[in-house]
């Protein structure tokens, strides 16, 4: 069997093991159906992976669809547990002491934060120190919190996929689990493989540039990072291009590139419409084009599904023109 690890938005701090990545290693074992630990049949149907900005399924979902590829989520109440456990958390605060109790609990997840971002090879993460090393910052929580709901849930809903696993796939079937539900996986499954060692192509590659670009930071040469954004035949690659324009004051440029993109075909990623409307919209507020931006905004809520930032940022553009910098 093998497990692969989704890390989720953290996907943008991985070069070598981005959301490509994980493609690519399910793609080179050539499955007929892949297996979703961490998700049920019913968040699946309902995309909640969307709004958790599980970056690679953005590119696995359509890639097994267009492919014929099943896809089997076995995650029984996996999102009802997890839930349970965000209501937790917010119980800590009607609490006494309950907002310090709660800080420590963010500080022991910025320490895991923290170990997942250190860029890391993708047989790294079938090693044994790098899942004992995730055990053990995870323990530091429940060693805080208990067995109960604020990290019994991962046990909970692992002990069911590992048991359905185990009932129903062979062993060359392929998993993928969310980063901190698969060292729990891997305790319950026994010998199972990892991510392989896969040389990167040129999709790896041209993932992990759109990927810094969305980490613009001030200090990065933005004009290094254009020039290797225009040589990607990709709609997200210029939408990155636009928004680093954008971030630089360069009105004009950003908004030509913007609406070259929003020209030709934008659909995918599936986040990707949102954003490219929603930023199109403040653009062409910037540029006092109100109707053009209103019609951007609504572009924005009409789609059937848009990540929260944008559609936030496209009620706010409806309620008054976006006059500063780049919001989000």
């Amino acid at each position: 069997m093998i497990v692969l690890p989704s890390m989720g938005p953290l996907h943008l701090t991985q070069p070598r093991y981005n959301a490509v990545s994980v493609l690519r290693q399910v793609a080179s074992l050539r499955p007929e159906r892949v297996f979703l630990a961490s998700y049920s049949p019913e968040g699946m149907e309902r995309g909640v992976w969307r709004d958790q900005n599980d970056l690679a399924l953005f590119l696995f979902v359509p890639w097994a669809t267009d492919a014929g590829v099943g896809i089997r989520a076995i995650g029984e109440d996996s999102e009802a547990l997890q839930s349970e456990a965000e209501h937790f958390l917010e119980y800590l605060n009607s609490m006494p002491r309950g907002e310090r109790y709660k800080e420590r609990l963010h500080e022991a997840d910025r320490a895991i934060v923290e170990y997942l971002t250190v860029p890391r090879m993708p047989e790294d993460y079938a090693s044994s120190g790098f899942i004992e090393g995730l055990r053990q910052r995870q323990a530091v929580i429940t060693d805080m919190a208990g067995e109960g709901p604020a990290t019994g849930f991962r046990e909970r809903r692992m002990d069911d996929a590992a048991s359905r696993l185990l009932a129903e796939a062979d062993e060359d079937a392929v998993v993928i689990v969310d980063i901190l539900d698969y060292p729990a996986l891997l305790s319950r499954l026994g010998d199972v493989r990892g991510p392989a060692a896969l040389e990167p192509d040129e999709a790896e590659r041209a993932r992990a540039v759109m990927d810094r670009a969305w980490r613009l930071q001030e200090d990065d040469e933005w004009g290094g990072l254009v020039e290797q954004l225009m040589e990607i035949p990709d709609a997200e690659a210029a939408f990155l291009v636009a928004q680093i324009y954008l971030a630089a004051g360069q009105l004009s440029d950003a908004t030509a590139v913007m609406e070259g993109v929003a020209r030709d075909d934008f659909s995918r990623p599936e986040y990707l419409p949102g954003y490219v409307l929603a930023r199109l919209g403040q653009l062409y507020d910037l540029s006092g084009r109100r109707e053009e931006a209103l019609r951007a905004y609504r572009g924005v809520l009409a789609l059937s599904w848009a990540p929260e930032e944008t559609r936030e940022i496209a009620a706010a553009g409806m309620r008054s023109p976006f006059r500063s910098g780049p919001a989000g």
